[in-house]
């Protein structure tokens, strides 16, 4: 069961923050009983330079690139540099209160821990 939407799908809008572009990371969403765990490609994108907020049911996802002086002139380019923006509708099974997040080597990982009551318990049979 999938508690976590998305609102947006495009990978890459033009914007005016910071005169560039910013850009849709790409996610997995993985569900075990206990979380859901998002991974979000931003390549790039140190820890510190991350904003994730949760506010009104959405998980807000913000992270600013440092731009990199590169010597010489350019004769190929194929890699643009850009902020990331994305935001993700959060289920009231989520424990909003216990959401935590790391990144390193350009993966931002989100653990989305689910509320008690949607756990999957076992339940025992008692015999005569």
């Amino acid at each position: 069961m999938n508690h976590t939407a998305e609102n947006a799908t495009d990978t890459r809008r033009t914007e005016s923050t910071r005169g560039g572009n910013f850009y849709q990371p790409r996610v997995d969403i993985f569900e075990t009983d206990h979380e859901l765990t998002l991974f979000a490609d931003v390549p790039g994108v140190r820890a510190e330079d991350v904003d994730l907020r949760f506010e009104r049911g959405e998980l807000i996802l913000q992270a600013r690139v440092q731009r990199q002086e590169r010597p010489g002139q350019a004769l190929l380019t194929e890699y643009e540099e850009g902020d990331y923006f994305r935001v993700f509708q959060i289920h009231e099974s989520i424990d909003t209160t216990r959401i935590s997040a790391e990144c390193k080597n350009g993966v931002l990982t989100v653990h989305l821990p689910k509320v008690e009551e949607v756990k999957p318990r076992q339940v025992q049979v008692k015999g005569e």
